[in-house]
């Protein structure tokens, strides 16, 4: 069974991974990028500052302690701890990908930063303001491109991602839950 699986992974990643084009190479290039997101992330604090004066700094520490904790579970604990090749630094398939230069990245890739990261952020953003704005669980639709954005560029498994995602929305969970219980009790 477990043979199946990985082999449905491979087979999943390289579908994904030759559909590319010139166009479309240059985008998720762009969308996998880091920095490529700053704006994005200013333009959250100026929103959770603008309208949740009250609670933004309580807000925004518990947020971005989220985030970071995804990050330090996926890169410092799953990575270490698995040590599952990268599809790019993988030599059975590696010839198989398209690659674009320097994008690959670390040797190992068992869980997604970016799958796990992107989905903490957008888990925790949805819980505090989901009744107030419908409109934020359009933020899961962002993490999800992000997170293919991985797999199209041969840099993750798509179980890389989904993994990587319910661990950061497990995260974010939890993080909200401990912002649902400490911050009450602090104002107080």
């Amino acid at each position: 069974m477990l043979e199946y699986l990985k082999q449905v992974d491979v087979q999943l990643l390289l579908t994904i991974n030759h559909m590319h084009s010139t166009t479309l190479d240059n985008c998720m290039v762009i969308i996998t990028h880091r920095y490529t997101w700053i704006p994005f992330y200013v333009g959250i604090i100026i929103f959770l500052f603008l309208k949740k004066r009250k609670d933004f700094f309580p807000i925004l520490i518990f947020l971005i302690a989220s985030v970071v904790c995804s990050d330090l579970f996926a890169s410092s604990l799953m990575k270490p701890l698995f040590q599952r090749l990268r599809p790019c630094h993988n030599e059975q398939i590696n010839g198989m990908l398209h690659l674009i230069d320097n994008v690959c990245g670390g040797r190992y890739g068992f869980i997604s930063s970016h799958s796990a990261n992107t989905f903490a952020l957008s888990t925790f953003l949805c819980l505090y303001l989901g009744k107030e704005y419908k409109w934020i669980a359009l933020l899961f639709i962002w993490a999800a491109i992000v997170s293919l954005s991985r797999v199209y560029l041969g840099v993750h498994y798509p179980s890389d991602i989904g993994v990587g995602a319910i661990a950061g929305m497990l995260i974010a969970f939890l993080f909200y839950r401990g912002y649902t219980i400490a911050i009450p009790k602090m104002i107080k």
